[in-house]
């Protein structure tokens, strides 16, 4: 996957300041406010950096979390997991693997197939809706 690289000062420019907060400085939005955390749209959902496809919306699940949750990338190598120990937690970030922007944590508490629960901050994603016939 090609990385996608930008300045924090480019990054800034493109994305909007919550945008920013979120997939640049790590920050996550509240729970029950994103705008994906209901939707049942079928379609691919996005970075908002990159535009990389992270997600199929046959793979979101409603978890009761407050943010969108997903049982499976679209690709394995879509993104990337990291350990985090921040806020007194051990958790597992993930990440996008061709920008490095923060989308979320993955937990060991999901439905089948998986078992896994990424739980994804809506500003990160963009949905691109599947086209009826598609």
């Amino acid at each position: 996957m090609t990385q996608f690289t930008k300045t924090e000062d480019e990054w800034k420019a493109m994305l909007d300041p919550e945008q920013y907060n979120v997939c640049r400085l790590k920050a996550t939005e509240r729970p029950f406010t994103g705008k994906y955390n209901s939707t049942k749209t079928d379609g691919v959902y996005h970075c908002v950096c990159c535009n990389a496809a992270l997600f199929d919306s046959t793979s979101k699940f409603d978890s009761g979390c407050g943010w969108p949750s997903f049982y499976a990338p679209i690709e394995d190598h879509a993104m990337v997991e990291i350990r985090d120990v921040s806020h007194g937690m051990i958790r597992t970030e993930v990440t996008c693997a061709q920008c490095d922007a923060h989308l979320g944590h993955v937990f060991p508490d999901g439905p089948p197939p998986t078992g896994l629960r990424y739980c994804i901050n809506s500003v990160c994603l963009n949905l691109v809706p599947r086209a009826e016939g598609a």
